[in-house]
C-alpha cells in the first residue's frame, strides 16, 4: 500500500500530466520520428536517423516547448475551464498557478538551452515558437479566425523545426504539411463550438460566439472539402506507397463526419466530431509507416 505522501506525490504527478497532456506529447515526438524516417530523409539508414543527436535534441526541445504552451494555456484558461471541463479542471487545480508558472519558465528556459546545442538558429526558432505560444494564449486565443489560424500554425511548428533540419524541400512535405494544416484547424473551430458556453462566459470572440454554430459549420465544411484537394494530390501525383489506403479511408470518414455536423446541436455531438478529427491525425501518424511496408519489415527484422 502507498503511503499518504506517496499518494499526494503521485495525485500532483498525474495532474501535471493532465494539464502538459503527455499522452498528445508522446504521439507528436513519435510523428516527428516516423516524419524523419519516412518523408524528410527516407534516403538516409534508420540508425542513422534515430541516433542522430541533433534531431533527439530538436525532438526534445519542441516536447519541452508544447509542454510549456499546455501549461500556459492552462494558467490562462483556468476559469473557462471550471466551465467548459469541470472534472479535468478539478484534477488540474490540484497544481497550484504558482507551480505552473515555475514549471513553465523551467520548461522553456531548458529548451531554448537545449536548442543551442544544435545552433543559434536552432535556439532562436524555438525562443520565437515559445513567444508565439504565449502571444496566442494571452491574446491571440480570443480573436475569431486569427486565433484559430495561428493555434493550427503553432500545431505544426515542431515538424517545420525538423523540415528545416534535414533541408528537404520536396513538394510533397508540404502538401502531407497542408492537409495535417486543414484538419488542425478544423478541429480548433470544433473546439470553439464545444467550448462555447465557457467562450461566452469569458468574452472570447471565437466564430461561434461572434456569428453563431451555423457560420462555424459552414467554416468547417469548407475546410474538410478542401482537405480532400491534398489527398487527392497525394494519391494521384505522389509515391506515398500504400498510404493512399489511409487517405481513401479519411476521405470516407471525412464524408461521415460532414453528415454528422449537420446534424449536431449540443456539446456531445461536438466532442464526438471532435474525436473523429482527432482519430483522423492520430491515425496519419502510424500511417505514415505504409509510406513504404517493405522497408518496415526490413527495418524491424
Amino acid at each position: 500500500m502507498l503511503s499518504r505522501k506517496q499518494r499526494y506525490f503521485l495525485v500532483k504527478a498525474l495532474s501535471l500530466f493532465s494539464i502538459v497532456r503527455g499522452y498528445n506529447i508522446l504521439v507528436i515526438v513519435l510523428a516527428q520520428y516516423l516524419a524523419a524516417i519516412y518523408i524528410m530523409a527516407p534516403e538516409l539508414p534508420l540508425r542513422q536517423v534515430v541516433l542522430d543527436g541533433n534531431l533527439l535534441v530538436i525532438v526534445l526541445c519542441s516536447a519541452l516547448v508544447i509542454a510549456g504552451g499546455y501549461i500556459i494555456n492552462s494558467f490562462y484558461d483556468s476559469e473557462k475551464d471550471l466551465i467548459n471541463k469541470p472534472h479535468k479542471s478539478m484534477l488540474d487545480r490540484l497544481v497550484s498557478q504558482r507551480v505552473k508558472i515555475y514549471a513553465y519558465f523551467t520548461l522553456n528556459f531548458a529548451a531554448v538551452l537545449l536548442g543551442s546545442y544544435v545552433s543559434f538558429r536552432a535556439a532562436l526558432f524555438f525562443a520565437a515558437y515559445i513567444f508565439g505560444i504565449w502571444l496566442y494564449s494571452h491574446r491571440l486565443k480570443k480573436i475569431a479566425f486569427l486565433g484559430n489560424f495561428v493555434s493550427a500554425t503553432l500545431a505544426i511548428a515542431p515538424f517545420f523545426a525538423v523540415f528545416v533540419y534535414y533541408k528537404n524541400f520536396e513538394t510533397v512535405i508540404f502538401v502531407h504539411a497542408l492537409f495535417l494544416f486543414l484538419l488542425i484547424l478544423s478541429r480548433e473551430l470544433i473546439k470553439d463550438m464545444e467550448n462555447l458556453a465557457g467562450d461566452l462566459a469569458q468574452n472570447y470572440r471565437t466564430i461561434a460566439v461572434r456569428y453563431g454554430t451555423v457560420a462555424s459549420k459552414r467554416y468547417i465544411s469548407l475546410l474538410v472539402l478542401l482537405t480532400f484537394v491534398p489527398s487527392y494530390l497525394l494519391i494521384r501525383y505522389f509515391d506515398v506507397g500504400y498510404m493512399y489506403l489511409y487517405f481513401i479511408a479519411s476521405s470516407l470518414l471525412l464524408v461521415l463526419f460532414l453528415f454528422l455536423l449537420w446534424r449536431s446541436h449540443s456539446k456531445k455531438h461536438y466532442v464526438w466530431l471532435h474525436n473523429i478529427l482527432k482519430f483522423i491525425i492520430v491515425s496519419g501518424v502510424f500511417g505514415i509507416l505504409l509510406i513504404d511496408v517493405d522497408l518496415v519489415l526490413n527495418r524491424i527484422m
